[in-house]
């Protein structure tokens, strides 16, 4: 029952923005932690950042400070707002998030199918 929509994606110039986001929808009780990663072609996916529902945030290490992720716990949905963009930055860029589907239930791990994110030289 539970997916997650991620959209925005696009072909932009290097150095140009662009915002992404990713709604969760289905039977949901709880949404803990929201995610992005990436894949660009021929790599392994890579984490880029995390927010807690409380809104503490986590980034990978090379991308902190040109991307910040974001949340809207009342829409269920997860941004992120990426600057400066480098055409390394190409990648299929697909959100996550730990979800309670029961009131009893635990946590499980979820992906969106993802969004293509091409960066122009």
């Amino acid at each position: 029952q539970v997916q997650l929509v991620e959209s925005g994606g696009c072909l932009v110039q290097a150095g140009g923005s662009l915002n992404v986001s990713c709604a969760a929808s289905g039977s949901i009780f709880s949404i803990n932690a929201m995610g992005w990663y990436r894949q660009a072609p021929g790599k392994q996916r890579e984490l880029v950042a995390t927010i807690t529902s409380g809104g503490s945030t986590n980034y990978a290490d090379s991308l902190k400070g040109r991307f910040t992720i974001s949340r809207d716990n009342g829409r269920d949905t997860v941004y992120l707002q990426m600057n400066s963009l480098k055409p390394e930055d190409t990648a299929v860029y697909y959100c996550s998030a730990n979800i309670r589907t029961a009131r009893w239930g635990s946590d499980r791990f979820y992906w969106g199918q993802g969004t293509q994110v091409t960066v122009s030289s």
